[in-house]
């Protein structure tokens, strides 16, 4: 057996943690008599709950579509799946078109475990590729100047607002950082004890959507180095670490921990109770799928002749020097692993799922999920303007996914710990407002870059 797959084998072991948990199989087969004539591409999702049924239709409608190939999708949601990618991989028959959403391209196309896309594409529909989707999609799936990754939902941040409160303290939505400052410290003044709600907070998970933001850049591609020193970087991050300075970090973390008390996964920005109409913050930044959270507390509120606030996004305001319309952009992804059996199946159900030759059947999907096109040519398909003609909200997350400034975490190999170190960094200056933000960065700075330098070293390379 070769090193790289005994190398699989064992990070798999490691991400399964124990026997009990592994219940590897290989669902290859084809038990269904019209299905013979076809050549059988198998597909690995994480979906589950409503999105499911989604991706279920999508299958449907692709076999439905020809008779050259038949999809057959397993669902695997929860953290197996890359453990029992890496298993197959190894043992020599792994799926041949893998579903994902965490940032692995760039470990995955370094380690060998995908394909580079251009291997399976042809020459003229890279070309095509390049110029179809929104950039954003198209910096998802790219690792050292090639394609490895096809990106199938883009995912964006916006500033959500209750428009109603706003109104209530005379107030507009912010189009700078001083007058998100401003708002936030009208509605909460920093005197203020146990405050019910708050105008703003940062959230130290969210340093990589402000970073943006501020003109700032985490990574150097040309030359491998990590930046977080960047003075963008180092402006957002004394940003945010200001707010702890206001409000004092022991008041932030007691009402960071009243937020994990919410049934489910409740939207803060929602209020709670029957007769209140501020929930537990004014202004709060998240993803264009809270939209869907907003729309169903509308619509119980309405149905029950209950008082119901208005809600309003904007793009994330910014100083001078910034950008405009930019912030973090992350996504699904399909990819083709090493040695899967049937890539040009996989290959053509990318292009059916993204639009590639037929916009309107993807611009069908989005609409169904509630999800954000990879490219202009599938937002401006019908179907997807009818999903939009009364989703306001929506609509502005699918113009921000279009703007180049909005930039995934880097896709390099070991950005997942990247990711990691950067939002323990973000935590640690927002707990710790006093201590030197700088001096932060640059120890987080150090410690990442000697990861990264290890991992481009590694087996020689």
């Amino acid at each position: 057996m070769k090193y790289r797959n005994l190398h699989l084998i064992l990070l798999a072991f490691a991400l399964l943690g124990s026997l009990g948990a592994l219940q590897f199989f290989s669902p290859r087969q084809v038990d269904h008599p019209q299905n013979l004539n076809r050549s059988e591409v198998l597909f690995w999702h994480f979906w589950g709950g409503a999105d499911r049924s989604v991706v279920d239709d999508v299958v449907r409608r692709f076999n439905e579509s020809q008779e050259q190939y038949f999809v057959r999708a397993v669902a695997m949601p929860g953290n197996n799946l890359q453990a029992k990618l890496f298993l197959s991989i190894a043992g020599g028959d792994p799926p041949d078109i893998v579903n994902q959403d965490d940032p692995i391209v760039g470990d995955w196309g370094w380690r060998g475990i995908v394909q580079p896309i251009d291997q399976v594409f042809e020459p003229h529909e890279m070309d095509q590729l390049k110029k179809f989707l929104y950039p954003a999609a198209d910096r998802l799936g790219r690792f050292d100047g090639r394609l490895y990754a096809i990106c199938n939902g883009i995912d964006v941040r916006a500033l959500f607002y209750n428009e109603t409160a706003l109104r209530q303290f005379d107030l507009k939505p912010p189009e700078s950082i001083e007058e998100l400052n401003h708002i936030a410290k009208v509605i909460t003044p920093p005197q203020l004890e146990n405050p019910d709600f708050f105008g703003y907070l940062p959230d130290s998970r969210r340093l990589w959507a402000w970073g943006q933001a501020f003109g700032g850049n985490f990574y150097d591609f040309d030359n491998h180095q990590v930046t977080l020193t960047n003075p963008g970087i180092v402006k957002a991050t004394t940003w945010m670490a200001q707010y702890g300075l206001w409000y004092g970090s022991d008041t932030i973390n007691r009402f960071r921990q009243g937020d994990q008390s919410l049934p489910g996964k409740t939207f803060p920005l929602l209020p709670i109770g029957d007769d209140t109409m501020i929930g537990r913050y004014v202004m709060l930044m998240d993803g264009q799928w809270r939209v869907r959270d907003i729309d169903a507390f509308v619509k119980r509120r309405r149905e029950r002749n209950l008082p119901c606030p208005e809600f309003g996004v904007c793009p994330l305001p910014y100083p001078v020097g910034g950008r405009p319309d930019a912030g973090w952009a992350n996504g699904n992804f399909f990819v083709i692993p090493k040695g899967a059996k049937n890539p040009s199946g996989a290959v053509a159900f990318m292009k059916f799922w993204i639009g590639l030759k037929k916009p309107d059947e993807a611009a069908q999907t989005c609409a169904m999920g509630g999800w954000i096109p990879v490219s202009p040519q599938v937002t401006a398909a019908a179907p997807f303007q009818d999903f939009l003609e009364d989703r306001p909200l929506f609509a502005e997350f699918v113009r921000l996914a279009s703007s180049v400034n909005q930039i995934p975490i880097p896709v390099i190999p070991g950005a997942p710990m990247f990711k990691r170190e950067v939002d323990r960094a973000a935590a640690n200056t927002m707990a710790n407002p006093e201590q030197s933000v700088r001096g932060i960065l640059e120890k987080t700075q150090a410690t990442i870059q000697a990861k990264l330098t290890a991992i481009r070293q590694e087996e020689g390379r």
